[in-house]
């Protein structure tokens, strides 16, 4: 076994990435207050070839520094809009027949590695680092979803989080070989 080369990659180029077709999963990050957070966000929504990100309320936008350092370059190809109001991104994707997804933890969250798989179009919620998913965004999702933990931290970091679930939709989902 050897490590590939970045060449023995097959990454897509730019322009590959903008043709190519995005799996059915929007990110939409609320109140996140690290830049390097949203940054690792892009990269994962990149990794994944996700729809698009929503950036609402106090979510930096690109351009800047901090986002960039950890995006490496994934704000020039996911599609990304900022919206104040995350209820109103909420209710738009609706509309458009997305199931909202919110990560937290709750009272009757459904565990990640629970959900179905019904290959459907879902928005998945991100919410602030302290605060978390807000209640008012968590009364408006269609299910609120949880990451197993088995250790004495009740969190993870929210571009770790952000990772995990969307991984588990994709896998879930069998959007991938």
């Amino acid at each position: 076994m050897r490590k590939l080369k970045t060449q023995e990659l097959n990454r897509l180029s730019p322009e590959e990435f903008e043709q190519a077709e995005k799996f059915p999963l929007v990110l939409i990050l609320d109140n996140i207050r690290s830049m390097n957070n949203v940054g690792s966000c892009f990269r994962t929504a990149d990794a994944f070839r996700l729809e698009k990100l929503f950036l609402c309320g106090i979510t930096a936008q690109p351009p800047h520094r901090e986002i960039q350092k950890t995006a490496l370059g994934a704000t020039e190809t996911v599609t990304w809009q900022y919206e104040k109001n995350v209820s109103d991104v909420i209710k738009k994707l609706k509309d458009e027949g997305y199931k909202v997804y919110a990560l937290e933890q709750a009272d009757r969250s459904t565990m990640l590695d629970k959900i179905p798989d019904n290959n459907e179009k879902i928005a998945l919620v991100i919410g602030n680092e302290v605060f978390g998913v807000s209640d008012e965004v968590i009364s408006e999702a269609d299910v609120v979803v949880e990451i197993p933990q088995f250790g004495s931290k009740h969190s993870f970091n929210v571009s770790v989080a952000t990772g995990i679930a969307v991984w588990e939709i994709v896998r879930k989902n069998g959007w991938i070989n």
